[in-house]
């Protein structure tokens, strides 16, 4: 077998994640199949740099059910299992029918799926389900492995890999492994940077310690409802689906209302957009006492960084499931909490202002960076030619994200439905768009791209049923649209909803491109297994499946096609750059 040379690395997930592929290869593995993911990221990498020296071959593949068939095949012609890596979450679920194909045919496979270390299980941090078990007795072997932490962890994968080679190929009763590898921060060599979006929230090594009794919160007696009184300095943070009684207790407590784009909470005076900056800035996020929590938060890394701090009370409302959203392992939980009544000191009002207030400027500049200043019209004729000419350009303007976003959500009114997918595209309308009544959706429950598609549809038909107005956009990306190509199939005599599928290409996964990754990986790796670029002919894709086609590569066609009716399944490209 050639030697690859090990990678000189600072992660011990990258050692681990090397030493365990070429153990395998040592064992006679000749095939990988790698999807893109965030928390697999070692393996892929490690994946990439085998098959450069010859010791692997690799094949990328972006949807995982097609991955895991595409192993089964590998190893019913060679008789050797191949290897199948995923990231966390739904991707692992998405091998299950090849698992059990494997399983009922017989045939040797290994599943490699990353997953979250154990302090982050169990406090619902994003992407993060029940991996263990998942198979049931599909499986011949499971094995739920703690994350590395130095070079004892590596020399200890050999024999995990011999164990799972042996019971794959067991000649009395071959077929596939589930090996479940968890891995901590950094997930790969290179040091962190202190900002980006992620699909992950940072590790901890170790619960952080549980701040003081709050004061400030007391039973109800006449309810399970816990009563918020003034005095700490407040924030309300609505996550995913939160819904409006976040709203309405900023609004009773005047706290800062920090909002996901999907929460259900996200208008009126208290709401604060620019959370992510201010969380960030020692003058705000650092002076904070307490925070509320409504629904799931997913969207950034200044949230759990803030609930892990000493000294934060933290109160999460109305947990939806057997586990609740505590980063920091010291959350008080609560069925439901109301304010007390109390007239706000002028320090209370200085809170809330200084918020809402910094908030509104940094998105104002923003918005002011981003665009043309326009011409004063003026009486003459040189004056009405520059404004014309001002015009014309705007109108021209190559689309970027920020104005993709703010494009979609000021086209759609109380009456439609609007969902993202769980892609870049979800961050960049979160850090932008301001308050609106409206309803948004996304699958944030574990944050898969997978299904997005279908869900659209879904939501579509009920929303519309009985002749109901309205339309459904959906705003995501060309990797989320091609995972679940499968889904724009519309059968003869079913519902054909209004919807629209505003897909932002930028020909691959660019959400990889915020992550520390992308400045230490070589880059011809990183593009190959984790921005994974497609040039997919997305016309001929709405062709083949019956949905009207169009594109808008400038501002003035994205109005005009945001704007113009929408009959049925309609695909809006939007080229962007990468």
């Amino acid at each position: 077998m050639p030697e690859a040379p090990a990678p000189v690395s600072e992660s011990p997930a990258s050692d681990a994640a090397f030493a365990l592929l070429e153990s395998f290869a040592r064992l006679g593995v000749l095939d990988v199949v790698v999807c893109p993911g965030s928390r697999s990221q070692a393996l892929a990498l490690a994946a990439a740099a085998l098959a450069d020296a010859g010791v692997l071959r690799l094949h990328v593949r972006l949807d995982e059910r097609g991955a895991g068939f595409l192993a089964l095949g590998l190893g019913i012609e060679t008789g050797v299992p191949a290897l199948v890596v995923t990231t966390s979450g739904t991707a692992v679920a998405n091998l299950h029918p090849a698992v059990l194909e494997a399983h009922h045919s017989r045939v040797p496979l290994v599943v490699l799926s990353a997953d979250r270390p154990v302090e982050l299980r169990g406090i619902r941090a994003n992407q993060t389900t029940v991996q263990p078990g998942m198979f049931g007795g599909a499986v011949r072997l499971e094995a739920d492995v703690d994350a590395p932490v130095g070079a004892g962890d590596v020399a200890a994968v050999s024999s995990l890999a011999a164990r799972a080679i042996a019971a794959a190929t067991d000649a009395s009763n071959p077929g596939p492994v589930h090996l479940n590898l968890q891995y901590r921060e950094p997930l790969s060599s290179g040091a962190p940077r202190s900002e980006g979006a992620t699909t992950h929230a940072p590790a901890v090594d170790a619960p952080a310690p549980a701040p003081a009794p709050d004061a400030a919160v007391v039973p109800d007696a006449a309810s399970d409802a816990l009563v918020l009184s003034q005095g700490p300095r407040t924030v309300i943070i609505a996550g995913h689906g939160a819904g409006e009684q976040a709203e309405a207790v900023a609004r009773a407590g005047g706290w800062p209302l920090l909002a996901e784009l999907s929460s259900g909470a996200r208008f009126g005076p208290q709401l604060v957009v620019s959370y992510r900056e201010l969380l960030a800035d020692e003058d705000f996020g650092g002076r904070v006492e307490r925070a509320v929590v409504f629904g799931h938060p997913t969207l950034s890394r200044e949230v759990p960084a803030l609930l892990r701090r000493e000294g934060v009370a933290t109160i999460v409302v109305n947990p939806t499931a057997a586990e609740g959203y505590d980063p920091g392992h010291s959350a008080v939980f609560a069925p439901a909490v109301r304010v007390e009544a109390h007239e706000q000191t002028t320090d209370e009002r200085r809170w809330i202002g200084r918020w809402v207030a910094t908030s509104r400027a940094l998105r104002d500049a923003a918005i002011e960076a981003g665009t043309d200043s326009l011409v004063p019209l003026g009486s003459g004729v040189d004056a009405r030619r520059e404004f014309l000419k001002v015009e014309l350009a705007a109108v021209k303007k190559a689309i970027d994200r920020r104005m993709l976003v703010e494009a979609l959500w000021s086209a759609t009114w109380p009456h439609d439905r609007l969902m993202f997918g769980a892609s870049r595209l979800i961050r960049d309308a979160d850090r932008a768009v301001p308050g609106k009544r409206i309803r948004v959706h996304s699958n944030r429950g574990l944050a898969g791209i997978d299904g997005t598609v279908s869900t659209a549809l879904g939501i579509a038909v009920a929303s519309q049923a009985g002749g109901a107005p309205g339309v459904t956009r959906v705003l995501l990306g060309d990797l989320t649209l091609l995972h679940d190509a499968g889904s724009l199939l519309i059968g003869t005599g079913e519902v054909r909803p209004r919807v629209l599928l505003v897909v932002g290409n930028d020909g691959g996964g660019t959400i990889f491109d915020t992550l520390e990754v992308a400045a230490s990986a070589p880059r011809d790796a990183f593009d190959r297994v984790l921005y994974t670029p497609q040039s997919a002919d997305l016309s001929a894709l709405a062709a083949a499946y019956g949905w009207e086609y169009r594109r808008a590569e400038n501002q003035g066609r994205l109005t005009d096609a945001l704007t113009a009716p929408v009959t049925g399944p309609t695909i809006l490209e939007v080229p962007l750059p990468r």
